[in-house]
């Protein structure tokens, strides 16, 4: 399962995995963010909070993951991995090589540079 929050006014969404993910999370999540996107060209950011990579429920949930970001990488700017995990840490280098946003990992610690760094 999965919280998020579209702060509107920012084009920010912040995404907090609280267990393994679901195809399903990331089809909530499309539809909030698509509408968005379609009247506003893009999101300026997205922040994925998590103390640590949750992994996801099944192989559906995987391929969903796959394809919400092939879906909707080049209308985003940026995404910050605020996490203290190790996985997380790394993640940001492995899917600059897929995506166009600019990824950055940020410690829990840092949270509001992370956000201040989407606003900008």
């Amino acid at each position: 399962m999965v919280r998020y929050d579209l702060v509107r006014d920012e084009g920010i969404l912040v995404i907090r995995p609280e267990g393994r993910l679901e195809a399903a999370d990331f089809q909530k999540i499309a539809q909030e963010i698509d509408p968005y996107i379609e009247a506003n060209g893009k999101l300026h950011g997205i922040m994925i909070e998590a103390e640590s990579f949750p992994g996801w429920k099944d192989f559906a949930a995987l391929v969903a993951h796959l394809k919400f970001v092939k879906g909707h990488h080049r209308n985003i700017e940026k995404v910050a991995a605020v996490s203290d995990s190790g996985f997380l840490a790394i993640a940001p280098k492995i899917a600059s090589h897929f995506v166009q946003a600019d990824v950055r990992h940020f410690p829990h610690s840092q949270r509001d540079e992370a956000l201040a760094w989407l606003r900008e």
